[in-house]
Order: structure tokens, then C-alpha cells, then sequence
């Protein structure tokens, strides 16, 4: 019995089209091609199999799909970089492709919890991956040093690397930014503010926000969402009505707004500090007060292995060891998305 709505080979070429985007850019174009086409056949095969033999419902069945589609991404990229020559690499994916699914149809079938799927899957397709390296080595067909160097390859957690390198200059990039706009601010504005003093404007709370607005107008505005996102709603709704209100630059008392922005800059670093794993499981298991575990993964369904094992595990009142910043990062999206 086929899967309803279960459109395998649209869905493959979706993942094959969000992974030419992920393609390291100094790969050739047959390296490229050889790592999309990988992916895309793959992910197809699965696809199919699990669709005519209709054992699993829609999200398991797109799931498994997916997982194929990330490691055979993963690892294909990984042998690109191996330096194992060329015509060693579909036997080893071949493997790894089956390793995975049979793996995966196993765990499903048992209806063990997700994070232990993923970790199953993940310590079987190292596993493949080092075998398949050893057996090349037994048959003297790379020697050692090629052998070493192959193991050692992992581009997902090189992925995860660089994106905590990215947050990070990011982090140390925001001052900057509030600094930049800050000198973009008018200089000409009036050294008492023009509103009657019990003007909402003049109390301190208000200011700020008042000072927040005309700081964001002179941002890029992309970057003045990633910045609301984490206000309170109702202060964000406040900071976006001062940001629509005209003249807002003469209403506010320059001494006033300078010193509110010394005040933001001052205190901005403190708040980025606060990453320790205790805050980040806090902050992941509120999310579970607005999604059931099937919404969750419904929601993490397009995000990678370990982000997904991080947040179940999370959720557990466990933290799966991942670099602070890039589990900041995940638990931030996360909550973001509520």
C-alpha cells in the first residue's frame, strides 16, 4: 500500500535543489555534480522504496527520506575531500545509503523516540564511512597517510563550526553597528525636548524605546527584525510605532538619547554572555509549552541531525554537547519561532 500524499520525487528534487546551495564553493563543477546527483539519487531510491512499500506513515516516511539526504550530502562531501580517488566513491555511498535505511526503517518500525534514531543512525554511518576506509587500506588500494587523512573528514561538524564563527563575528559586529548608527543620527536636534513633560516620551523606559527607533531607522531593516524578535512583544510593538511616527528625531532631547544609547551599548555585550547550558535547556524546554513533540518535529524536520538530536535531548533535561554559541543559536531560532 502506497503512502498518500507522499510525492518522493518532488520532494528529492527539493533537497537536491537546497543542497547545490550548501555546496562548498571551491569544489569543481564535477565535484559538484557528483555530490548533488548523489544526494538526489539517493533520497529518490529511498524515496520510492519506502513509498510502494507503504510500511510508514507520511512524516516517517519523509523523515527517513531526508535523513538519507543529509548524510549522503554530508559524506559525499566528505569523500570529495578525502582525496580518495574518484572511482571509490559510489561503493562506499552505496553502503551508506543501505546502512542508513535499513537502520532507519528499523528504528522507526520500533517507534523509538527520535533523538535515539538519530543517534543510532549517525553512529552506524561513521562506522560505514571507517570501515569502507579501512577496507581500502586492507586492500592496499590508499596507504596510510591517505587513509588517516580520510578519517578525519566531517563536513557537518565543520558546518557547525562555521556557523558559530559567523554568530560570533556577528556579536562583535553589533556594537559596531549601534555605533555606525548612532553617528548617522541628526545632530542638530533640540537640547530640550519640545513635548509637554508628561509626555509618555520623557519617562525613562519610553526613551529608550523612543532612542531604539531612531537608531533602527538608520539600520538595515532585516537586521532591525533579528533585533525585535527578542524584545518583549509589547515594547517591539511600542519601538515599531515610534520607528512610523513622524519628526520622532525632534521630539527627543539629544543628551538624553546619546546617554540611552551609551546605556544599550554598555549593557548589549552582558546580554550576549549569557549562554551557559542551564539558560539554554531553559530556554528550549519553554518552547515545549507551545509545541507537542509531533509539531517539533514537524518544525525541525528540515534542520540537520545533530540540531535536531541537540533539541530532543534538550527537551529530555539533557545537553547534548555542542559549542555554547551555536546551541544559543538553535535554542534563540527556536524560541523565535513560537
Amino acid at each position: 500500500m502506497s503512502i498518500d500524499g507522499f510525492d518522493y520525487k518532488g520532494f528529492a528534487q527539493n533537497l537536491a535543489q537546497q543542497a547545490l546551495e550548501l555546496i562548498p564553493p571551491d569544489f569543481d563543477d564535477n565535484q559538484k555534480n557528483y555530490v548533488a546527483n548523489t544526494l538526489l539519487n539517493f533520497s529518490t531510491v529511498a524515496g520510492e522504496a519506502l513509498f510502494n512499500e507503504g510500511q510508514f506513515n507520511l512524516d516517517q516516511a519523509v523523515m527517513i527520506t531526508q535523513i538519507i539526504a543529509e548524510w549522503s550530502f554530508h559524506k559525499s562531501v566528505d569523500l570529495v575531500r578525502s582525496g580518495i580517488p574518484q572511482n571509490y566513491w559510489d561503493p562506499i555511498m552505496q553502503k551508506i545509503a543501505f546502512t542508513i535505511f535499513e537502520i532507519a526503517k528499523s528504528a522507526f518500525g520500533q517507534n523509538l523516540p527520535q533523538d535515539q534514531c538519530l543517534q543510532l543512525i549517525e553512529h552506524h554511518v561513521k562506522k560505514t564511512y571507517l570501515d569502507c576506509i579501512a577496507e581500502l587500506k586492507d586492500k592496499n588500494l590508499i596507504d596510510d597517510e591517505l587513509m588517516e587523512q580520510a578519517s578525519h573528514q566531517s563536513n557537518i561538524d565543520a558546518m557547525v563550526q562555521q556557523q558559530a564563527e559567523q554568530e560570533q563575528m556577528q556579536e562583535q559586529a553589533m556594537p559596531e553597528q549601534f555605533e555606525d548608527a548612532a553617528q548617522g543620527m541628526p545632530q542638530n536636534m533640540p537640547q530640550q525636548s519640545q513635548l509637554p513633560q508628561e509626555n509618555p516620551i520623557a519617562t525613562p523606559k519610553v526613551l529608550k524605546l523612543a532612542t531604539l527607533a531612531m537608531l533602527f531607522n538608520k539600520m538595515k531593516q532585516e537586521k532591525v527584525q533579528t533585533i525585535l524578535n527578542k524584545f518583549n512583544p509589547d515594547d517591539a510593538q511600542s519601538v515599531i510605532r515610534f520607528m512610523e511616527a513622524p519628526d520622532l528625531d525632534s521630539k527627543v532631547d539629544q543628551k538624553s538619547a546619546l546617554r540611552c544609547l551609551q546605556e544599550i551599548r554598555t549593557t548589549l555585550p552582558a546580554m550576549q554572555q549569557d549562554v551557559s547550558p542551564a539558560k539554554i535547556l531553559t530556554k528550549i524546554q519553554n518552547v515545549s509549552q507551545y509545541f507537542d513533540k509531533s509539531q517539533l518535529e514537524q518544525a525541525l524536520r528540515l534542520e540537520r541531525l545533530k540540531v535536531r538530536k541537540f533539541v530532543f535531548t534538550a527537551l529530555e533535561g539533557e545537553y547534548y554537547e555542542m559549542a555554547p554559541k551555536v546551541a544559543n543559536i538553535i535554542a534563540t531560532h527556536l524560541a523565535d519561532s513560537v
